[in-house]
């Protein structure tokens, strides 16, 4: 009978701290939508004041390498370009 009773507990316990993982993710996925909308907002006001989106995307994309990854690639993509005969 102890078994009967320990089992179900222990059953309880699992389904809370997975309650719980599933809660918090559902929260984190909110607030990312939230930031993901933010994000967004400071992309259309920098484009309302002339700046060029693709070209801010692609210098904070740069700006997570450190510099010698970025000379790199940009040492092959110069390459490439030159065996494209454009540049």
């Amino acid at each position: 009978m102890a078994d009967d009773i320990t089992e179900p507990t222990s059953q309880t316990v699992a389904a809370g701290q997975l309650r719980a993982f599933i809660e918090r993710i559902e929260r984190l996925e909110e607030e990312k939508r939230t930031i993901a909308d933010d994000i967004k907002e400071v992309y259309a006001e920098a484009k309302g004041t002339g700046f060029d989106t693709k070209a801010i995307r692609t210098l904070i994309r740069l700006r997570k390498k450190d510099q010698a990854e970025r000379e790199e690639e940009e040492s092959i993509l110069d390459l490439y370009k030159a065996a494209l005969g454009m540049a």
